[in-house]
């Protein structure tokens, strides 16, 4: 659905006359392919270059170099650009930034009505859309009624009424308490199982992405690790080096081996873990 070939971007700084004064690279020679319907993770610190690379998915920006194809389409090929927006969604850090209705149902149709959908399927669709995130019966409410991980499933059906293939989501969880997290977490989970929808989310909560099905990992615009959670997780040390964390299930056993206990590598949630103890004290 997506590939990505020697993908550069610079920012560039411009002096009073419009000249460029400088310029600073963000993302630098990045390779990959994303298939429909997988949930993917990318990784990386501020600053890595993951959230650049994720405006290049519906082509908020274009390369400096290389090429980026959404459903065989160039993001550089501007009589494309609404097609790509159509089938890659975007939802940003800040719901606020992006919610712009007063009552939660026509801000969920805003999009939808841009594309020129009909009214009766408008309606429709908004119907579905907040159905899907939980929030219907929210659909009356004002936005600025609603807690930050609400304001952020609304956001999610506001993407979603326009029947994207792809959703991008760039670090939707970072101004949200534990308990909205995990909220936004699940429906995210649940657009990609039940809906088939192509998920991918940035993010730098380790927890978020145990269950996807790759993770890319980025540091200074580079492309530096990729495979399964459990691949990438096992290489705890190259992740310190990266200055990222791991799962507490996965640092735990990880500090475990080192004691001497004869534990796998990858281990990513708590019930693994008791799973693999319990498992280790009948052998003893």
């Amino acid at each position: 659905m997506i590939r990505a070939e020697n993908v550069t971007f610079d920012y560039e700084s411009m002096d009073e006359e419009g000249n460029v004064e400088s310029r600073k690279r963000a993302v630098n020679h990045v390779n990959l392919e994303i298939q429909s319907g997988q949930f993917i993770a990318v990784l990386g610190h501020n600053g890595s270059g993951k959230s650049t690379f994720a405006k290049h998915i519906n082509a908020l920006l274009t390369p400096t170099e290389g090429t980026l194809w959404v459903e065989g389409m160039n993001t550089r090929d501007e009589s494309e650009l609404w097609n790509i927006r159509q089938n890659a969604g975007m939802v940003f850090q800040n719901p606020d930034n992006q919610i712009i209705g007063t009552i939660v149902e026509e801000d969920v149709g805003f999009g939808p009505e841009n594309l020129g959908v009909p009214t009766d399927e408008i309606w429709q669709r908004v119907e579905e859309s907040l159905k899907a995130v939980g929030m219907y019966k929210y659909r009356k409410h004002s936005p600025n009624k609603l807690s930050g991980g609400q304001k952020q499933r609304v956001a999610i059906a506001g993407v979603m009424a326009m029947h994207p293939r792809c959703i991008v989501l760039d670090e939707p969880t970072a101004m949200l308490d534990p308990h909205g997290r995990k909220s936004v977490i699940e429906t995210v989970k649940k657009l990609n199982k039940e809906e088939g929808i192509t998920v991918i989310l940035i993010t730098h909560y380790m927890e978020e992405v145990i269950e996807a099905d790759h993770v890319f990992v980025m540091d200074d615009g580079n492309l530096v690790m990729d495979g399964t959670p459990r691949e990438v997780f096992s290489q705890v040390e190259k992740l310190k080096e990266l200055r990222l964390d791991v799962p507490q299930a996965t640092l735990l056993a990880y500090e475990l081996q080192k004691k001497g206990f004869p534990l796998r590598d990858g281990i990513l949630s708590n019930e693994e873990l008791v799973e693999e103890l319990c498992q280790l004290k009948l052998k003893m």
